[in-house]
């Protein structure tokens, strides 16, 4: 089973090394193949943080999910709720 969904950033400052890295592994951690690409541009493998990085991110963007495998719905909402959180706003408090 193939799952998508398209998400807004919600960290202050885009997808950089702290929310990049925990959304990274959560991807990784999931076992499944799970890409991630900003607006309508080419995905890559959710599970490397030099290629989330190198999407360069921004807050507010919108980026497209897919997972494919089984569970893969339950997977793009721990994801979504990565991306849609402040993980700066965590760090400043």
């Amino acid at each position: 089973m193939t799952a998508t969904r398209t998400v807004r950033i919600g960290s202050s400052h885009g997808l950089h090394a702290r929310p990049a890295k925990l959304f990274a592994q959560a991807a990784k951690d999931s076992g499944l193949a799970v890409t991630i690409a900003k607006d309508s541009g080419k995905p890559v493998n959710a599970a490397s943080i030099l290629g989330v990085i190198a999407l360069a991110v921004e807050y507010g963007d919108y980026v497209t999910l897919t997972a494919d495998g089984d569970g893969a719905e339950s997977v793009l909402d721990t994801l979504t709720e990565l991306l849609t959180t402040d993980h700066d706003q965590d760090a400043a408090g």
